[in-house]
């Protein structure tokens, strides 16, 4: 497990003061919430702009580098891009034509 990753839900013990008998009740708790962080989820661009000041090398902190021309991660992607192409084609025209779309979101991500 990571060293920021909480469960959703804690369980709870209450006494019942009507029937004096034990509940175990569920309730929910924080979602994952990164050091020097307010906000639930991931990184703000602000977040990530700290995090390159402190680690600049680090991957987790910004956006994707680019990659040699031939290289294992151009390959890579080039195989994710004909990949997802694809499952665009055999897609609706809805999610075809939408930029929103996950899978286009997703080849926006890989630079498809």
């Amino acid at each position: 497990m990571s060293r920021y990753h909480q469960a959703t839900h804690e369980k709870v013990i209450v006494v019942n003061p009507e029937t004096d008998k034990k509940e175990i009740k569920f309730r929910k708790k924080e979602k994952l919430v990164l050091p020097n962080s307010k906000t639930p989820g991931g990184m703000t661009k602000k977040m990530a702009r700290g995090g390159r000041a402190e680690n600049p090398i680090s991957r987790s902190t910004g956006k994707g580098g680019k990659v040699k021309p031939g290289s294992k991660a151009a390959n890579r992607r080039k195989s994710y891009c004909a990949r997802s192409l694809g499952q665009l084609k055999r897609s609706s025209a809805k999610t075809r034509n939408d930029p929103n779309s996950r899978i286009r979101q997703a080849r926006r991500r890989w630079k498809c």
